[in-house]
């Protein structure tokens, strides 16, 4: 039998969009509390950045607002409309990150969900994927990861076809990824695959006249939030 090759594609882009209803970003930069003039500077790159196509790596200690950064960035790229998946890598063990990223078919092991499951590379098809905490990734992920940015295609566990991908991805690490290259820890072709545009994210001790500004909004959030009168608090000098 024959049918028309557009009415699939139509209909395979319809299926991707019920999988990623809800996935859209949260956060823009502005959402960013900042004056210092080194959080400019990282914030206008980071809106120079959303206007490419380009893998993004963001470099910065925890708590400094990586993913807040992603998400940014995804806001103001021509995908914004589409998906937003995060995976944090970390967060999960070896064979369960790979499943959720790559998915898997039925019957690929125990337990595995009858008809299968797409991955978030699948889901976050047209849109974005962020990998935060890559570097935390073992070997095999690594290789998987490095063979979607070079083929931009994804082959499920457990199964026999390859199925395109249209992602832009953007990676977060707490560590130096280029001394985990010297160390033998992280591949140094996967890594020069995702540093391709890299933006530093300063922690907040380099960047200490923010400390005011940040607290005022903080205390005005969760008096806000809890019906409560603002407490004042003393001049404060920053050093």
């Amino acid at each position: 039998s024959f049918r028309d090759i557009g009415n699939v594609m139509r209909t395979e882009n319809k299926v991707r969009r019920s999988l990623a209803r809800g996935l859209l970003a949260k956060y823009q930069l502005k959402n960013l509390v900042h004056v210092s003039q080194a959080m400019r500077d990282v914030v206008s790159m980071a809106q120079q950045y959303a206007g490419t196509e380009s893998t993004i790596l963001l470099m910065g200690e925890t708590g400094t607002g990586k993913e807040i950064f992603a998400h940014g960035i995804h806001s103001l790229s021509r995908r914004s409309a589409q998906p937003f998946v995060s995976v944090n890598c970390g967060a999960l063990p070896e064979q369960l990150l790979e499943s959720e990223l790559f998915g898997y078919e039925e019957g690929s092991f125990t337990g595995s969900k009858k008809g299968g499951k797409p991955g978030r590379f699948e889901i976050a098809h047209q849109g974005t994927i962020f990998l935060d905490e890559i570097d935390s990734t073992s070997e095999s992920v690594q290789i998987r990861l490095l063979q979607v940015l070079q083929e931009k295609e994804v082959m499920r566990i457990g199964g026999d076809r390859k199925i395109p991908v249209d992602v832009r991805i953007i990676a977060a690490a707490g560590r130096e990824l280029s001394a985990l290259v010297h160390e033998g820890k992280f591949r140094a072709d996967l890594f020069f695959r995702l540093n391709v545009l890299q933006l530093q994210i300063p922690p907040l001790r380099k960047r200490k006249e923010d400390i005011p500004i940040l607290l005022d909004h903080f205390i005005r959030l969760f008096s806000e939030q809890y019906n409560l009168e603002p407490i004042t608090l003393p001049d404060i000098y920053v050093d």
